[in-house]
């Protein structure tokens, strides 16, 4: 791994305004400059770590928690550059901490490793002085009654790996896999130790940008100085400034959507004027999809915000859709659709290269439980479909119980449901994607498009089925 090429991806992802340099916002106790900040980064570090709660919710500008909605623009955008890449390379982290101590930490110093890990992101990889670091984290551990004691351990540690960061650091990632020892051994044990390694290694780079266009992607590639990827996506090889200020946002010519997520909407044949359900929709990308390409969409998801979300973007994008606020198991349409898609909702550990805190605040339990959901809702699903129409079912889990072993137990129950293999050329540049039955399976180490940075994809799975009879 270039660890130079590491480095600067990581920094041009989440600094490129000079967060760390803007450190105006004082704490709630009228502290030195930038304080408030790593305070409230270690806050939510806690809140996912200990608690097991979604960054997304945390760091949202309207419903995030309030310390962090106390900070200004800049230092909102430093809070979450340093949560995402202590999330991101918390075992790293921890193991040079590890190796800095005679002792371990107190079982119970949850704040502590907080603070050092916060802490440590700016120093190994983040565009801020190491000085600037460590006497930040000093003081916040100094003015926190839990962690007073421990100020000069906090001032050791934190000099000692600075000092020697460049010898240190390569060495430390090399031998590590960035991952909680469920998953990595889950992973290894599904894809094998190479595969896994490099799912594993994409994972320590932020993702990039992916936009779906309403049409003409090679035009629109060039005005937004992107790549049109194999499967007809937009990727953004760089961002400055914000989304919402790139050509054709206002006038709804593209959406945010991963390239993997845009390949289960893909598989339906000819959809023009044919009724679709787009079960568990919000946002809204494959909703979009298939408005786009013609067909007579109604939208479903239980979740009042998400369908709000899911009426502004449709809104902007000037596309239409029936929208249904609903619970799926207890929603019967006045008459079945020609075809269904159920993106559902699953463990997301295709997406942790987007959504780092997936690999702290979900266990392979989770996974289990998550399977007999979308089992339940796979069967309502398939009972919307008229004979003889389609049903897509996707989600952005890696895991096979929640894919291909779904698949199974869903054909081995009901009689009616007819797996329609995926060919190879219904998906350009996936060939690779496709398995032996004609299934879909993308990882985040797919789709090789030169640059480690600039390639990849979420993980996803889909599979095609037909209903039977007349």
């Amino acid at each position: 791994m270039a660890l130079d090429r590491l480095l600067f991806n990581i920094n041009s992802q989440f600094m490129a305004e000079k967060s760390a340099k803007s450190e105006s916002s004082d704490d709630e106790k009228g502290s030195r400059p930038g304080l408030a900040a790593r305070r409230t980064a270690a806050r939510l570090l806690a809140a996912i770590i200990d608690k097991h709660t979604s960054a997304d919710g945390l760091t949202d500008d309207v419903h995030g928690h309030p310390h962090y909605l106390a900070l200004d623009r800049k230092d909102r955008a430093l809070v979450r550059a340093m949560l995402m890449t202590a999330l991101r390379f918390r075992v790293t982290i921890s193991g040079l901490i590890a190796r800095r101590l005679d002792r371990p930490l107190p079982a119970n110093a949850h704040t502590l490793n907080h603070i050092l890990h916060v802490a440590l992101a700016q120093i190994l990889f983040l565009d801020v002085p190491d000085h600037a670091a460590v006497d930040l984290a000093v003081a916040h551990a100094s003015v926190d009654p839990r962690t007073k004691r421990f100020s000069g351990l906090v001032n050791g540690v934190l000099r000692s790996i600075s000092r020697r960061k460049q010898l240190l650091l390569p060495k430390a990632l090399e031998i590590t896999i960035d991952a909680p020892d469920w998953l990595a051994h889950r992973l290894e044990q599904i894809y094998g130790a190479k595969k896994a390694a490099a799912i594993f290694e994409m994972h320590r780079r932020p993702a990039p940008i992916d936009l779906t266009v309403k049409e003409m992607p090679e035009i629109w590639a060039e005005r937004l100085d992107g790549i049109v990827t194999p499967n007809g996506s937009v990727r953004l090889e760089k961002l400055a400034g914000s989304i919402t200020d790139l050509p054709g946002y206002e006038e709804g010519e593209w959406w945010i959507q991963d390239a993997a997520a845009s390949l289960p909407a893909k598989l339906f044949a000819e959809i023009e004027g044919l009724r679709i359900a787009d079960l568990c929709a919000a946002p809204g990308g494959k909703t979009s999809q298939l408005a786009n390409a013609g067909a007579k969409v109604t939208a479903l998801d239980l979740s009042k915000n998400r369908v709000n979300r899911l009426k502004q973007n449709l809104r902007r994008l000037r596309l239409d859709a029936e929208i249904v606020c609903a619970d799926i198991t207890k929603f019967t349409p006045d008459r079945l659709f020609d075809a269904v898609l159920l993106d559902a909702p699953c463990s997301s550990t295709g997406t942790i290269r987007r959504h780092p805190d997936i690999a702290w605040t979900k266990t392979s339990a989770d996974i289990s439980k998550l399977a007999e959901v979308q089992y339940r809702l796979l069967r309502h699903a398939f009972d919307m479909v008229k004979p003889g129409g389609t049903l897509v079912f996707s989600n952005c889990s890696l895991d096979p119980v929640e894919g291909e072993e779904m698949v199974e137990r869903f054909l081995g129950e009901v009689g009616q449901a007819q797996l329609w293999p995926i060919g190879g050329e219904e998906i350009p540049g996936g060939n690779d994607w496709i398995t032996p039955v004609g299934t879909l399976r993308t990882t985040p180490a797919d789709m090789n498009l030169g640059r480690p940075e600039n390639s990849g994809m979420d993980g996803f799975f889909a599979a095609r089925f037909r209903r039977l009879g007349k």
